[in-house]
């Protein structure tokens, strides 16, 4: 038996979390997923860890320790060159001490041991740093020590193991420590040798079992670039990303709710030039339009992160989400996990603590990217193009660089944004910036070439998956609500929305589902194409051809690429909200917003209003648009029937007779959307006089209504609300928008309908909310920066009717 607590090796398979003191929390989810989880399916390439008592003979014997002790002594972390300096001598102690010789011959026999299991001279391994206080519940950092890959022979093996030991000191680490309070020698390191999988012949990434910008718990995340995975931790590469949806996996769907390709721009493989184990080579081009990995791959993945959550939580007793990286073997084509720890940024955010911050102005744009968190931040620019000018930053910049790796930082502490040319959601500068509450803005391709020294910018993460740079200093506002302190209302509260990027943080809001997801943001934002000029693709001219080609890659087929887009897009807004229902409007374009649309000209009519001319129904069932409508019509029942996301329900709108209702409601039918079929329901928007004059007609093909007020509005006072000249006269408060509103509930409740509204006027006007509530309206739907206002002004309007009936 060994005795573990005074050994130098460790297998992976006498391994578990019991002896994280050992071997460090990465080190000992790799033994405990290898010992319990490989029966279920997973594999994790197999492996020792060269323990901490290790580490701890071998600083001693050496008579590092005491050197290391004296070096620090007088440590000011905010002097970022003196600290370079000390961490820099502390380092070379450990290149130049020889390994004591038992130590480095019961690395050599396991070595020789792994290599015989893999039936290799000598084995192509990794070398894993993992420190015994590394990814605490409290204390988190990301990359704190060093990996190595490719390590091939003993020699190299050596030398990889003492600079292991000596990124325990690396500048980064010694001012984590010290900012955190740990005593550096009660921080011991481990260190993971495993089998390298041929990811440089693969594909290799991240993976999440939540939200890394919000903390929504329903989804697994993950990212993916070809080749060894360092590009994608390290953040050197704009990887793919894909979410999966949680709750429908679990029931046996297929929900890849999102899939976005990335640039992935380098393909780090081995190198054989004998200089460095590894190199980047750029990846071509064809590769780059492609996915990193199939539908099947993702899935895959996705159900072992389920599987490895499960299992920490059981372990922890409470719900542990879990940060994974995982790699796929291109010679044999087999997936692995090679890592696993807990994620603990999110994870520890309550989800009762609502915040919102809300640029209150706009400048003029500089550059945009992939917004990391909601904040915004302000401050002057510093471009920082390497990590030996870190000293030259001063707190309340804004840091702009190419990219960072954790020798960053000590400075990325001290600015108030973060700014990268390179990286996606799970690279260091994201993953970081995360952990210090700094909004950050990776993967803008150009930051360094845009933004001056000197300049004043405001960094906006607050308004979706875009980040914006602003040049000056723009005024914002940051609200805190506490939800769970908010009132309990008869008349149901529902959110207006279309931006599926902003979904997940509003799914915390206290709302009984989405009364209005609209496609139109979907189809300008995701696809961009008109429908039409998908369907006839083939007719187009070559130049057109070109630029569509460009937008739909890796697309051959460019009507599943409308189809696939589409239901991504609800898909999301569905997911952030099961099981609570989504009614999502099809798409209410108007002809000359239709024509805007790439390749939109060639089958539009011009109108001279189109406000109240071929939109709504009346182009479902045309024989000119009939074809792009049954794309909506699958992207539909993919959402339902693929993604297990039956709570999303659809809303027609503009139809302007009881038959045109039925007619769009047939089509859908005989193409495989039915009303009732598990638990579908119809609605259609009352936004036009004679679906009020004719609601108990309409209520015959219908499930329920939704008033528009504002076209229910500009009809009944028969102008057109984009009419400056006229505009002032449309008013919902005016008695004659009342009146309709209120004859359209009564004549909804008569039929035994479901009646709510999704216009802007519960919104915009306050007292429209209390005359619909007190008209017993079933629900209001408004926009997400109302939501809170409106629960509590419905909440006390019902106690005054309550009151008042008593």
């Amino acid at each position: 038996m060994v005795d573990k607590q005074t050994a130098y090796i460790l297998w992976f398979d006498q391994l578990g979390i019991e002896d994280v003191p050992l071997v460090g929390g990465k080190n000992a989810s790799l033994g405990e997923m290898y010992r319990e989880l490989t029966p279920k399916g997973i594999r994790v390439p197999n492996g020792f860890a060269i323990t901490a008592y290790a580490y701890r003979v071998f600083i001693e014997r050496t008579g590092i320790r005491q050197k290391i002790v004296e070096i620090l002594t007088g440590l000011d972390t905010r002097n970022v060159k003196d600290l370079a300096e000390r961490g820099r001598k502390i380092r070379q102690l450990f290149y130049d001490a020889q390994m004591p010789e038992d130590l480095r011959e019961a690395i050599a026999q396991a070595y020789r041991d792994l290599s015989n299991a893999y039936h290799m001279e000598e084995a192509d391994v990794a070398v894993r740093s993992s420190a015994t206080a590394e990814d605490l519940p409290d204390a988190s950092f990301a990359g704190q020590q060093e990996t190595y890959l490719n390590i091939v022979g003993l020699p190299a093996l050596l030398e990889a193991v003492r600079k292991a030991f000596a990124s325990l000191f690396t500048n980064r680490a010694i001012s984590y420590r010290q900012d955190k309070g740990f005593d550096h020698f009660k921080v011991a390191l481990s260190v993971g040798v495993q089998k390298m999988v041929r990811s440089d012949k693969g594909s290799s990434g991240v993976m999440f079992t939540l939200d890394t910008e919000t903390g929504f718990r329903n989804v697994i995340l993950i990212n993916a670039a070809y080749g060894l995975g360092e590009n994608v931790v390290q953040g050197a590469v704009n990887p793919d990303q894909y979410y999966v949806f949680k709750p429908t996996l679990r029931e046996g769907y297929r929900p890849i709710i999102q899939k976005k390709l990335g640039e992935k721009e380098y393909t780090m493989v081995y190198a054989h030039d004998g200089n460095k184990p590894t190199k980047n080579i750029p990846t071509p081009e064809e590769k780059r339009k492609q996915y990193a990995l199939t539908d099947e791959d993702i899935l895959t993945l996705a159900r072992w992160g389920m599987l490895i959550e499960e299992h920490y939580s059981r372990k922890a007793g409470h719900e542990k989400p879990m940060d994974i990286e995982w790699a796929k073997d291109g010679l044999t084509g087999e997936l692995f996990i090679v890592q696993a720890r807990p994620e603990t940024v999110m994870s520890r955010r309550d989800p009762n603590e609502y915040v919102e911050y809300i640029l209150k102005e706009k400048g003029r744009e500089l550059v945009r990217g992939m917004a990391v968190g909601s904040k915004i931040g302000i401050g002057r620019v510093h471009v920082i193009r390497d990590v030996h000018h870190m000293s030259e930053f001063q707190p309340g910049e804004v840091l702009v660089t190419d990219i960072t790796d954790p020798d960053w930082e000590p400075i990325m502490k001290m600015a108030s944004a973060i700014i990268t040319n390179r990286g996606g959601r799970t690279s260091h500068a994201a993953i970081v910036s995360r952990e210090l509450g700094i909004p950050a803005i990776v993967g803008t391709g150009n930051a360094t070439e845009v933004l001056k020294n000197g300049m004043d910018v405001t960094v906006d993460c607050s308004s979706g998956e875009q980040g914006i740079v602003y040049e000056g200093r723009l005024e914002y506002e940051e609200k805190h609500v506490r939800l769970d302190q908010l009132p309990e209302t008869k008349t149901e509260v529902k959110l207006i929305i279309g931006t599926p990027e902003k979904a997940f943080h509003y799914s915390f809001l206290p709302v009984k589902g989405v009364g209005l997801a609209r496609e139109e943001f979907i189809i300008n934002s995701y696809i961009k194409v008109h429908p039409l000029a998908l369907i006839h693709y083939a007719d187009l001219p070559g130049d057109l051809q070109r630029e569509i080609d460009e937008i739909t890659r890796p697309y051959a087929d460019k009507t599943q690429f409308y189809i696939d887009k589409l239901a991504e897009g609800i898909g999301m807004i569905a997911a952030a909200f099961y099981p609570r229902p989504v009614i999502v409007r099809t798409s209410d374009f108007k002809s000359n917003e239709y024509a805007g649309l790439l390749g939109g000209t060639l089958f539009e009519p011009h109108e001279e209003n189109p406000m109240i001319g071929w939109r709504g129904a009346s182009r479902y069932y045309h024989p000119r648009f009939k074809d792009a409508f049954l794309l909506e019509v699958e992207a539909f029942k993919k959402v339902r029937n693929e993604f297990g996301l039956t709570n999303v329900h659809v809303m027609i709108p503009f139809t302007r007779t009881p038959e045109e209702g039925r007619r769009v409601v047939d089509l859908m039918e005989s193409h495989g959307l039915r009303r009732g079929d598990k638990g579908l329901r119809f609605y259609v928007m009352a936004e036009i006089p004679s679906n009020v004059l004719l609601a108990d007609e309409y209520a015959k093909t219908f499930d329920g209504f939704s008033i528009g007020s504002n076209d229910l509005t500009q009809l009944t006072f028969g102008l057109d609300r984009d009419s400056e000249l006229v505009s002032h006269v449309a008013d919902e408060r005016h008695p004659a928008a009342r009146r309709m509103m209120e004859l359209m509930i009564k004549a909804a409740k008569k039929a035994g309908r479901e009646i709510g509204i999704c216009g802007q006027a519960p919104s915009d006007f306050p007292e429209i909310a209390a005359f619909l509530v007190e008209q017993g309206i079933d629900s209001i739907s408004v926009n997400p920066d109302r939501v809170i206002k409106t629960i509590q002004l419905v909440a006390e309007k019902e106690r005054e009717l309550a009151e008042r009936n008593e």
